[in-house]
């Protein structure tokens, strides 16, 4: 497995490749590398496998911002819909079953992936991670105006086509990447995302709110979002580094 990581492939392209695929890899690296390297080849393996790894680490450290964003802003949800004193259920991860509220809700919002509750409008379902296919692409935070037995993504990373149009009432981003060099790169990927969203509805003649969440805001990319706030092609957005605006958009949320 060593050789096999110090040739550049990852544990997911393993999976993909037979034996002799693999085989072969090990000995193009021999071949170009450790061959090349003379007597330092123990260092030149040392090098390629940690290359490889580094990147890997490198995923798995931007899987873990995504997480903890989930959780901040989760945790900011369910304490808004405490303090208004609504009741809701919790859609857990794994299982895919709908929890009934509790007094203590410590740590649900390890294993969350979606919240319901009822508003004065109506029902109301926050799913996270959701492939939308009126967009045909994932969507971070997804709200709808249906109960969850209503809407058929139990069981599933993607919604029925049946959920139609009218029932999204707001489709958001969150980028939990903390690093500032990164911010502006963040930015430009949801407000892309943010783009074939709004594309999508538009032609079917719906407009759903469409808001964005991140850790790491530069100034450039703080004047961007605040100038399509106020020209309305964004319809709200948070640090999520500012307690003030993350319980701002939390409240807002709520009373979609």
């Amino acid at each position: 497995m060593g050789l096999l990581t110090a040739a550049g492939l990852s544990d997911k392209s393993l999976a993909h490749l037979m034996l002799e695929d693999k085989i072969e890899a090990i000995n193009g690296l021999i071949r170009n590398f450790l061959e090349p390297a003379g007597t330092n080849f123990v260092e030149e393996l040392v090098f390629r496998f940690l290359l490889t790894r580094g990147d890997t680490l490198g995923g798995s450290m931007r899987n873990v911002g995504g997480a903890l964003a989930q959780r901040k802003l989760t945790r900011a949800i369910l304490s808004t819909l405490t303090i208004a004193g609504k009741k809701y259920h919790w859609q857990h991860s794994k299982t895919k079953k709908w929890i009934a509220m509790t007094n203590d809700d410590i740590d649900i919002e390890l294993s969350l992936r979606g919240i319901s509750w009822e508003s004065e409008l109506g029902n109301r379902t926050l799913i996270y991670n959701l492939t939308v296919p009126l967009v045909k692409s994932n969507v971070d935070l997804c709200l709808f105006n249906l109960a969850p037995t209503e809407l058929l993504a139990n069981k599933s990373s993607s919604i029925h086509p049946s959920v139609v149009a009218p029932f999204v009432i707001a489709l958001g981003e969150l980028k939990g990447g903390i690093d500032p060099a990164g911010a502006d790169e963040h930015w430009k990927t949801a407000q892309a995302a943010l783009n074939r969203i709004r594309e999508a509805f538009s032609r079917v003649g719906h407009s759903p709110f469409t808001f964005f969440v991140g850790s790491a805001i530069a100034k450039r990319m703080a004047r961007e979002i605040w100038s399509q706030l106020e020209n309305g092609t964004l319809s709200n957005a948070a640090n999520l580094n500012e307690e003030n605006q993350v319980a701002s958009i939390s409240r807002w949320l709520c009373s979609l």
